[in-house]
């Protein structure tokens, strides 16, 4: 008989880049002396980098293998019936000790085309966790760009001045669909919330070496294909911010991320999907599990809701489900 399902915690994946910073392992509470962490794969479905269970008698079992023997049980009929056993979302902390590349995600239909079917593109949202004085990011043209003068700027070095450029606090929220140009700077710690893909097109990387010393890739036509030239007045998300209420940050064909900010009980309902659920602040249970800033937790769809009890510091969640 199968093993009852339960709110599960993972055993993170660090990944080591060469623009990482030092603060994901002491603010996860993860003692240790990995250098340049910039990512922590808190739930992953992605190649070889699959997440495993942390806790209770699932422990040691893969986000793939979940998918494959407990299916709409886990993800949502909806969910299964669309992704099957993959596991449709990568859940991530990046911590920024320098500017990342100048990038930009392909869609779908040119992620199949271009490198297979099994290939999805990439759709992303960020929340800003933390952020240094004057620290910044990049969303989108600034302004309207020929492709001409756009493969000017990126052959002489001068892209990042048609990009248009945010100084960063804690609680801001970009919505990065495929084809929009961006870059996380130095100083930035958030959360990601994306597809299950790992296709990225470098545009520009300011000329330095990879952590083997040598150039790292770009990807000057790939990303000129993918690259959605449209302007916008604004690239940053703008919503009012709420205690004990859900607050709605992204809607989107591949996820809804909503924020709670609770100093109350409150019951998040699955509605026939997983919840991901990512602590940013503060700490309380999360469908009986602990949970403090800087972890996350996956409710399975067959639990109906998930129960979410602040401590007396409150407890701040982004709770995605599809």
């Amino acid at each position: 008989m199968e093993t009852p399902l339960y709110t599960l915690r993972f055993s993170p994946w660090f990944r080591t880049m060469v623009w990482g910073g030092e603060r994901i392992l002491p603010w996860k509470g993860v003692s240790g002396n990995l250098p340049k962490i910039g990512e922590s794969w808190e739930i992953s479905g992605y190649g070889e980098h699959l997440t495993l269970v942390d806790n209770g008698p699932l422990r040691g079992h893969s986000t793939i293998w979940l998918g494959s023997v407990y299916k709409e049980q886990l993800l949502g009929k909806h969910v299964y019936k669309e992704y099957g056993d993959q596991f449709p979302l990568l859940i991530k902390f990046i911590d920024a000790h320098s500017d990342l590349s100048i990038q930009v995600h392909p869609d779908d239909e040119m992620a199949k085309r271009v490198h297979g079917p099994e290939f999805r593109g990439k759709t992303e949202m960020w929340y800003v966790i933390a952020a240094a004085p004057g620290a910044a990011l990049y969303c989108g043209l600034s302004r309207d760009v020929t492709r001409e003068e756009y493969q000017q700027r990126v052959a002489d070095g001068t892209i990042t001045d048609i990009l248009a450029r945010y100084e960063v606090q804690p609680g801001d929220v970009f919505f990065l669909p495929p084809g929009r140009i961006h870059a996380i700077c130095s100083g930035c710690l958030l959360a990601e919330i994306q597809q299950t893909s790992d296709l990225t097109y470098r545009i520009w990387d300011y000329g330095r070496p990879g952590l083997d010393g040598k150039p790292r890739q770009l990807h000057t036509e790939l990303a000129l294909q993918a690259i959605d030239f449209r302007v916008l007045p604004t690239y940053k998300t703008s919503y009012q911010p709420l205690k004990d209420t859900p607050v709605e940050l992204v809607k989107c064909k591949y996820f809804t991320t909503t924020l709670y900010d609770l100093t109350r009980p409150f019951d998040v309902p699955t509605d026939d999907s997983f919840l991901t659920v990512i602590c940013v602040q503060g700490s309380g249970l999360v469908d009986g599990e602990h949970i403090h800033a800087g972890e996350t937790l996956l409710v399975p769809a067959c639990r109906i809701a998930a129960s979410c009890i602040p401590s007396s510091e409150g407890l701040k969640l982004l709770v995605s489900r599809c």
